[in-house]
């Protein structure tokens, strides 16, 4: 009770409470492990040690130095002694206060001193960060007026450059107007001249000048400028066209007057023969190159401009008076040259000797303008002033002879000239070059063709159609015989040629000389025409040696040249046929009448006899072809030989037979009751027909077969020379004959006994093909 008393009236001390309290707090945050709890706990032992202050008196201790609690009296009596333990007790906490939280005072001091220097940096951090924001804020400020002032030296730069550039543009497009004053000052200028080395500049900076104004026509008084500017593009021009003339003519006087150059007069002596053909020529090629060569750079430097309008004039006014020079130095030596070539030479060399030579003028001239125009030598008109009065000269020579020859012969060659050697070989070698004498030729060429066309259509209808023959030409088959005789063992051409019917030898002559000289569809009715006429004048001239020698003759003969005629126009490429067209009237008589009659009306449109619907005339074509009307003539003259050897040899026995025949027709229309035994026994007693008459018949067909059928064969050899023609005619007149003798043969054999056949004596048939086969 004692104790409780005494425990609960103890003091309670705030260090102890804080300390526990700071203490209890610390262990639970921080526990403390084994090791430091044991180092506690011999520090604790250390400080129970530690003696009582003097002042505590030795009665409140125990006997070991312990409080001891007495009693109610005790503590009544010793009162005294608590307030001086209270006392003491004090002074220990004070004690104990001070020497535990000096150290912490000390730190808080310390901990204080820096909280203060720390406040007074941050508020120097917290002034400098303010002078840092108003500086920020200044150059915050001053970037903006220096971005300001940046734009606006870019803006003013730009704007500079901007209008250096439209100063500079300006500049540049007043620079075209103000070169007119220069220009102008320089045009004008008496020392001016083509030659002069600031001539062509200045004309090519007065065009670019023109092409400018004229492509901003927007521009004030850009005409007024335009106009001036081609007053001295127009006063340049003439300035070179006059130039043009004078170095010409001045070239041209030279070659006419002055000496000739040593090269030229070194290749004259040196070939001969080179001034035959026209070194005259070369001479003033050699001269004329050199005493215009001052032009070239002008003319090409025009050529090169020769798009524009002005400079194509002034480009074609230099051709024509470059032509015309060319052509006064030419001209006489070229005439002079085809000149003689005419009086000395016949037409065929002359054509060739002038070609040649106008072909070497044309080329040494091409060469000569090439020089001076590279650009337009191209274009074949260019030199057509120069190049078409020298060709005129040849032509016109040509050409009244042309009129005037009338020899085939003469012609073709002519045109083999032409084609082969002249257009064919020597143009096509230098074809750029003798451009412009092509023309000239084709027109030569025309010319040959149309007299040679005029000239074969002469000698058709004279030479073929209207053929007067001699004697010798209608003595068949005398000449045959007389050729055969002559060529015997030979096979001459020109010995066969003798033994054909001249019109013959004339037409197939005539075609194979035009076949490469014409145009095919000229040559086509020509040939039509030859082949027709040549077929008719063999058709008289058979009729003729029909009535002079003999018909067999005359249809040998016409065999003969058909056959040759078929033969030789195969070899031609070509169709021997021709469309005629020719206009028909013949329908509009009818028509009138109905008009007159006032059936039909002459301007009623919509019915079909109307005036012009009726009047209209017909278009009728015809096609002929003379190879059909050939072959269609030759087949009848064979059929006709035929049938005329035919009834040479067997007409008796043709006739018999017919004869026979008819007979018992009659007999069998007049009593067809009648049974056929006592029909046939009728004809055998016919006088002509008893067993002797028609022995007799058979024996005169066999006469004719044996005597007269070798001399047609002999005739048929004479005429005919191939074999398989003869076998090819022979085959049908063989034919003929078995067929009577069969015939013959199949009447006996119904109307006579075998003992009369036998007497008849008829040829076997075996034997007779034997025999007609022996003729061949």
């Amino acid at each position: 009770m004692a104790n409780i008393i005494g425990s609960a009236n103890l003091p309670r001390s705030g260090a102890v409470s804080k300390g526990y309290d700071f203490a209890s707090i610390w262990e639970q945050n921080a526990p403390l492990t084994e090791q430091q709890q044991a180092a506690l706990s011999l520090l604790s032992n250390a400080v129970v040690e530690r003696p009582f202050p003097v002042s505590v008196p030795q009665e409140i201790l125990g006997q070991d130095n312990r409080f001891s609690v007495s009693t109610k009296d005790n503590l009544l009596e010793d009162s005294g002694a608590i307030e001086a333990f209270y006392k003491w007790f004090s002074e220990l906490e004070a004690s104990m206060k001070s020497e535990t939280e000096e150290k912490y005072r000390h730190y808080v001091n310390t901990l204080t001193e820096r909280i203060e220097a720390c406040d007074g940096i941050l508020d120097q951090v917290d002034e400098t960060l303010h002078l840092f924001n108003e500086l920020q804020l200044q150059h915050q400020a001053v970037a903006t007026k220096t971005k300001t002032l940046h734009d606006a030296c870019d803006h003013l730069l730009m704007e500079k450059q901007r209008l250096i550039e439209f100063a500079e543009a300006l500049r540049s497009k007043l620079n075209y107007f103000d070169e007119l004053e220069n220009v102008a000052t320089n045009f004008y200028s008496p020392n001016m001249r083509v030659g002069n080395g600031h001539f062509l500049p200045l004309l090519k900076r007065l065009d670019e000048c023109i092409s400018y104004v004229e492509r901003n026509p927007q521009y004030a008084e850009s005409s007024v400028y335009l106009v001036k500017f081609r007053q001295l593009q127009s006063r340049a021009l003439g300035m070179i066209r006059s130039h043009v003339i004078s170095v010409l003519k001045s070239a041209s006087s030279q070659d006419r007057t002055g000496p000739c150059p040593p090269l030229v007069l070194a290749v004259i002596r040196g070939n001969g023969a080179a001034v035959s053909e026209g070194v005259e020529a070369s001479v003033i090629y050699v001269r004329f190159k050199a005493a215009a060569s001052e032009l070239k750079p002008i003319l090409m430097e025009i050529e090169s401009r020769s798009s524009r309008k002005e400079y194509a004039e002034v480009l074609a006014e230099c051709h024509r008076l470059y032509c015309e020079q060319r052509l006064s130095l030419v001209k006489g030596i070229v005439h002079q040259r085809i000149s003689e070539f005419a009086l000395k030479e016949a037409l065929p060399s002359l054509t060739r000797s002038g070609c040649a030579y106008l072909m070497q003028v044309c080329y040494l001239e091409h060469q000569l303008f090439d020089h001076f125009f590279p650009s337009s030598s191209e274009d074949v008109t260019s030199l057509a002033p120069l190049i078409d009065p020298l060709c005129t000269y040849l032509y016109d020579t040509l050409r009244p002879k042309l009129i005037h020859e009338a020899n085939l012969d003469f012609l073709c060659e002519l045109v083999d000239i032409l084609k082969v050697e002249v257009l064919g070989e020597q143009l096509s070698k230098r074809s750029e070059s003798l451009a412009g004498i092509h023309p000239t030729l084709l027109r030569v060429l025309a010319d040959v063709h149309e007299r040679l066309t005029f000239r074969a259509q002469t000698h058709i209808r004279d030479e073929i159609a209207n053929y007067l023959p001699f004697d010798e030409d209608l003595d068949y088959p005398g000449k045959l015989e007389q050729s055969a005789e002559t060529i015997s063992g030979t096979t001459s051409n020109t010995d066969v040629f003798k033994s054909w019917y001249p019109p013959l030898e004339k037409t197939l002559s005539c075609l194979s000389k035009l076949y490469r000289c014409l145009e095919p569809a000229v040559f086509t009715g020509l040939a039509q025409e030859a082949v027709e006429v040549c077929s008719m004048s063999i058709q008289k001239a058979s009729k003729l040696i029909a009535k002079r020698s003999s018909p067999m003759d005359g249809q040998l003969f016409l065999i003969k040249h058909l056959l040759i005629l078929r033969e030789q126009i195969a070899s031609f490429d070509f169709e021997f046929s021709v469309t005629h067209k020719e206009l028909d009237f013949s329908h509009l008589l009818e028509h009138l009448r109905r008009i007159l009659r006032g059936q039909a009306s002459l301007f009623d449109w919509s019915r079909s006899t109307s005036l012009a619907r009726t009047l209209s005339p017909r278009v009728l074509e015809s096609q002929i072809d003379a190879k059909k009307e050939l072959e269609k003539n030759l087949k009848s003259t064979c059929e006709e030989f035929i049938m005329s050897v035919t009834k040479l040899v067997v007409d008796p026995m043709l006739s018999f037979v017919t004869k026979v025949t008819s007979v018992e027709v009659a007999l069998s229309s007049i009593n067809q009751e009648q049974k056929p035994d006592s029909v046939l026994a009728k004809p055998k007693n016919l006088a002509s027909a008893t067993p002797d008459r028609v022995a007799e018949l058979v024996q005169t067909v066999g006469i004719s077969i044996q005597q007269e059928l070798p001399k047609v064969m002999a005739r048929m050899k004479l005429y005919l020379q191939n074999p398989s023609t003869r076998t090819i005619l022979f085959k049908p007149i063989k034919t003929n004959i078995v067929e009577a003798h069969v015939q013959l043969q199949s009447l006996l054999k119904s109307e006579y006994s075998a003992e009369e056949m036998k007497n008849v004596g008829i040829v076997p048939m075996q034997d007779l093909n034997a025999q007609l086969d022996s003729l061949l």
